[in-house]
C-alpha cells in the first residue's frame, strides 16, 4: 500500500483554515488506520506446560517450604500471575485427562492409573489437536499416562512428537529404556535432565513458529532417585519444617523427604534451562509458561498443614501450585484468590491465544481469562469436584464437603478439622445435592465394565507395544511386583500356563513381532507359542540372558514398586493378524529348565495392511 503526502495540496485549495485542519485531521486518522492496516498481525503465543509428578503444593519456597530452594518456579509466580487455590485430580492419570481435554477424566474413560484403566477414550478432543489445528507444532516429552497404545498414544493425540514412556511409573531414571514415536531409545543420562534437553533441542527447531511444548516430568514421584549434587544438599539436611500436619513418624518419613525436596530442586533448575532457553532466543515475551502438578504429595511431609496427601479427595490431596507467565500480557505478581481447577486450562487457553474454536464435546472447565485480565471480574461462585475411586469431594469458594459428608468451612478452617455439618444444614444440603447431580450427570458416563480391548496395528502409529502391565498370568506366573506399571511377569514355571491380553485388530496385515525376554542358562531351547484367532507363531530360545534387577543402588529410599532389569529382544519373525477381536495368547510349548523364561514386552511392527471395512 502507498501512501501519498497530501499535505501541500491540502494547504494550496482555497479554504478556510478551519476546513483546512478538519481535513488534515481526516487525512491523519486515514494514514494511520492505513500503517495500522500494514502490520503483520502479532504471532500467536507459544505455550509450554509443564506438569510435576507428586510434587505438593508445599514443594515450592514460594509456599513456605522453608527446606527447599526454588528460585525458578518462583519467579514463574512472581513475573506471571499464581492461583491461590487451584485443584487437581487425586491421582495422576485422571489430571492429565482433565488438563489435556477441560472435561471431567470419568467422561474420558480414564478411572484407574495401569491395566488400561489409564486410557483416554479416543472420542475425546485434546488441546494438541486443538493447538496443532490452529497452525502450532506440538511436541510432549515425559510421562504421558494415558494410553500406551495407538490410538490412546501421544503421537495419535496431536502431539507431532513424543520422547518419554507412556505408563504411570517407570522403574529407572538413568540411561532408561524409553520411547520416541513408538521406537524404543535408550535415555541419555538422569531423565528430567534429558526430557528437558529434548524440550530446548525443540524450542530451537521451532523458534520462528508456534509452538506446544507439553512437559510432564515424572518426579518427585518413585522411585527416589536424584543426582549426587543435589542429593548432597538434603542426605543429612535438618528439616526445619514438620512432616504432614505434625512431627515425622519414622526415619524413613524424613529420608523420602529429603529425597522428595531434593528432586524438586533438579526439577526447579531444569525449569530454569527452559526459561534461559526462551530468553536465548527471544522468545520469553511471547510465550506463555505454565506450571503446576498433578496431585498432593506422595508422602507424609510438609503441605501447609492440610488433611490429605495423594491419593486423597481432601484440600492436601488435590491442592497444587499453579503459576502463569506471559510477560507483557499478564499482571506480575497477581495472586487469584477464586477457586479454580484443571479443566479450566484448555478454555482458558483457547480463550487467552483467541482460537476460533468449536468443542468437539461439552467441556467442564470455563475460561479464566477474566481473572487473569481484568482487575474486578465478574465472577460467579462454581462448583469444584474431585473424584477417585469412589471418593467424591466438592468444593465451592467458602465450603468443602468431603467424601464422608463431613462438612469444612475453608476459610476459617483450612485444614479441615472441624466438621460444621450441623451448624451449617443448608449448606449441607446445597453441597449434597451438587453431589449427587454430578453423580447422576457425569460419573454416569463412566461405564460399569472396561471392555476396550488393547489395539495392535492402528494406522496412527507402526509400532504397538503390548506390555507386560496390560496382560494377565495364568497358573504359577507371577508378577514381579503387585504394581502393574513397569512390571514384568517372572516364576513361569509350568510350561502349560500362560500370558493373555485382550486386543483388537483394526485392519489385517502383516507384523513383525519381537518378544522382550531374560532367562537363566538351563532355559536354552525352551519354545513358546504366539497366537491371535488362527494366527501363530513360534520362537525358540537359542541364546541366554541371565540379567539382574538393579536400581537399588541409585534409590535414596526403598522403593515399593518393582526393581527393573534389562530385556533381551528376540525376533519371532513376521505374523499375520486378521481384523477382529480376541485373545492374544503366549504360551509355552517346551520348557527345559526351571523356568521358562521372564517376560517384559511384546513389540509389533506394522509391514503391510489390508483394509478390509
Amino acid at each position: 500500500m502507498f501512501i501519498f503526502d497530501l499535505t501541500p495540496l491540502i494547504y494550496g485549495c482555497y479554504l478556510s483554515h478551519q476546513m483546512k485542519k478538519i481535513f488534515l485531521l481526516f487525512y491523519s486518522s486515514l494514514v494511520l488506520f492505513s500503517l495500522e492496516a500494514c502490520k503483520p498481525l502479532d504471532p500467536p503465543p507459544n505455550v509450554i506446560l509443564i506438569l510435576t509428578d507428586d510434587q505438593g503444593w508445599g514443594d515450592l519456597s514460594l509456599n513456605g517450604n522453608l527446606d527447599i530452594n526454588t528460585p525458578n518456579i518462583d519467579r514463574l509466580g512472581t513475573m506471571g500471575i499464581r492461583f491461590d487455590r487451584f485443584y487437581v485430580s487425586p491421582v495422576c492419570s485422571p489430571t492429565r485427562a482433565e488438563l489435556l481435554t477441560g472435561r471431567h477424566h470419568v467422561r474420558g474413560g480414564v478411572y484407574g492409573t495401569s491395566a488400561g484403566g489409564e486410557r483416554l477414550d479416543e472420542d475425546e478432543q485434546t488441546l494438541a489437536e486443538v493447538l496443532k489445528t490452529a497452525g502450532y507444532q506440538t511436541a510432549a516429552y515425559g510421562k504421558w499416562h494415558n494410553g500406551m497404545q495407538a490410538p490412546y498414544h501421544p503421537n495419535s493425540r496431536g502431539f507431532d512428537d513424543f520422547y518419554g514412556f507412556c505408563s504411570g511409573h517407570w522403574g529407572n531414571y538413568y540411561n532408561p529404556v524409553l520411547e520416541h514415536n513408538g521406537t524404543l531409545v535408550r535415555g541419555d543420562g538422569f531423565i528430567i535432565d534429558d526430557l528437558t534437553q529434548r524440550g530446548i533441542d525443540f524450542i530451537n527447531k521451532n523458534k520462528n513458529k508456534p509452538f506446544f511444548l507439553y512437559l510432564p516430568y515424572n518426579t518427585p514421584h518413585s522411585p527416589m532417585q536424584v543426582p549426587d549434587r543435589f542429593w548432597e544438599k538434603f542426605k543429612n539436611k535438618e528439616l526445619r519444617r514438620e512432616g504432614h500436619r505434625g512431627p515425622y513418624k519414622t526415619q524413613e518419613q524424613i529420608d523420602h523427604a529429603r529425597a522428595a525436596l531434593a528432586m524438586c530442586e533438579n526439577i526447579d533448575w531444569n525449569v530454569g534451562r527452559i526459561i534461559e532457553q526462551l530468553e536465548k532466543n527471544n522468545l520469553i515475551e511471547n510465550t506463555i509458561v505454565i506450571y503446576l502438578s498433578d496431585n498432593g504429595p506422595n508422602g507424609f511431609r510438609w503441605n501447609g498443614e492440610m488433611k490429605g496427601i495423594k491419593g486423597s479427595t481432601d484440600e492436601g490431596g488435590v491442592r497444587s501450585p499453579m503459576m502463569m507467565q506471559w510477560l507483557g500480557k499478564f499482571p506480575q505478581g497477581k495472586v487469584i484468590k477464586e477457586i479454580a481447577s484443571g479443566i479450566d486450562l484448555l478454555p482458558t487457553l483457547v480463550d487467552i491465544i483467541g482460537i476460533d474454536h468449536k468443542a468437539k464435546n461439552t467441556l467442564d472447565g470455563k475460561s479464566l481469562k477474566p481473572l487473569i485480565t481484568e482487575e474486578n471480574p465478574s465472577w460467579k461462585d462454581r462448583y469444584i469436584f474431585n473424584y477417585w475411586r469412589g471418593k467424591l469431594s466438592v468444593r465451592n469458594q467458602n465450603y468443602r464437603l468431603d467424601n464422608t459428608n463431613q462438612l469444612f468451612d475453608m476459610k476459617v478452617d483450612p485444614h479441615q478439622t472441624n466438621d460444621i455439618s450441623v451448624e451449617k444444614p443448608q449448606i449441607l444440603a446445597q453441597l449434597k445435592q451438587q453431589k449427587i447431580q454430578w453423580e447422576k450427570e457425569v460419573l454416569s458416563e463412566l461405564p460399569l465394565k472396561d471392555e476396550r480391548p488393547f489395539y495392535i496395528g492402528h494406522p496412527s502409529l507402526q509400532t504397538t507395544q503390548i506390555p507386560a502391565r496390560d496382560g494377565t498370568a495364568t497358573g504359577s506366573i507371577k508378577r514381579s511386583n503387585r504394581y502393574p506399571n513397569c512390571s514384568y511377569f517372572t516364576h513361569w514355571v509350568n510350561v502349560n500356563d500362560s500370558l493373555v491380553w485382550n486386543i483388537a485388530v483394526p485392519h489385517s496385515g502383516d507384523f513383525e513381532v519381537t518378544v522382550y525376554y531374560s532367562c537363566a542358562q538351563d532355559a536354552l531351547g525352551s519354545v513358546f507359542e504366539l497366537g491371535f484367532g488362527k494366527s501363530k507363531i513360534k520362537g525358540q530360545i537359542t541364546e541366554v540372558h541371565d540379567s539382574e534387577e538393579y536400581g537399588a543402588a541409585e534409590d535414596r529410599v526403598t522403593r515399593k514398586e518393582s526393581y527393573v532389569k534389562d530385556f533381551k529382544p528376540l525376533n519371532l519373525g513376521v505374523m499375520h493378524l486378521e481384523a477382529g477381536k480376541g485373545l492374544l495368547t503366549l504360551k509355552g510349548i517346551k520348557k527345559t529348565g526351571e523356568a521358562l523364561m521372564d517376560f517384559r514386552l511384546l513389540l509389533f511392527k506394522r509391514l503391510s495392511m489390508e483394509d478390509r471395512d
